[in-house]
């Protein structure tokens, strides 16, 4: 499924409270996910931030690239699952939808590495999800984007996917 030109705007709005960057701190983090069981990342900088704060998330979604430059993985040292997956830019294939899928019924934590771009994986994170859940994603030149999972962004996030074609 591929993101139309409509929609591009649309996703440049945050799906929950924007952090600025230079807010973004253990504790205010904490803070916004301590009543979570479950905490997904998305994006390399999102993920590695979490790990720098000791906090290990649920399942974490990487591209190894950082604004289009390669980057080394963030070291968990640990004993977290490792999935990967195809999933080209601006795109959310059916195989992407099943491994996130297959990954929420997982012991965490799991890392799914994205050869191509992660993104857009943001969305059937939402959709698929389980309940009590806390989504962390970077919006570019801004800052940390923390989004609770409700009724209303499962339905936004699926009207979303259900846009693309």
């Amino acid at each position: 499924m591929k993101l139309p030109d409509s929609l591009r705007n649309e996703l440049k709005i945050p799906l929950g409270n924007l952090i600025p960057d230079n807010q973004v701190s253990k504790k205010v983090i904490e803070e916004r996910i301590l009543d979570s069981k479950y905490v997904v990342t998305v994006g390399d900088r999102t993920t590695e931030r979490m790990i720098e704060f000791g906090l290990i998330p649920s399942l974490q979604i990487i591209d190894n690239l950082e604004k289009r430059e390669k980057r080394t993985p963030p070291d968990l040292g640990g004993s977290t699952i490792e999935l990967s997956l195809d999933n080209p830019p601006a795109e959310i294939t059916p195989k992407s939808i099943d491994l996130i899928k297959k990954a929420f019924t997982m012991k965490p934590p799991i890392r799914i590495i994205v050869r191509g771009e992660e993104d857009l994986l943001v969305i059937p994170v939402c959709i698929f999800c389980p309940d009590d859940t806390v989504v962390l994603y970077g919006q570019p030149h801004e800052g940390l984007v923390i989004v609770k999972v409700t009724a209303e962004i499962r339905n936004k996030t699926q009207t979303l996917l259900d846009s693309m074609k």
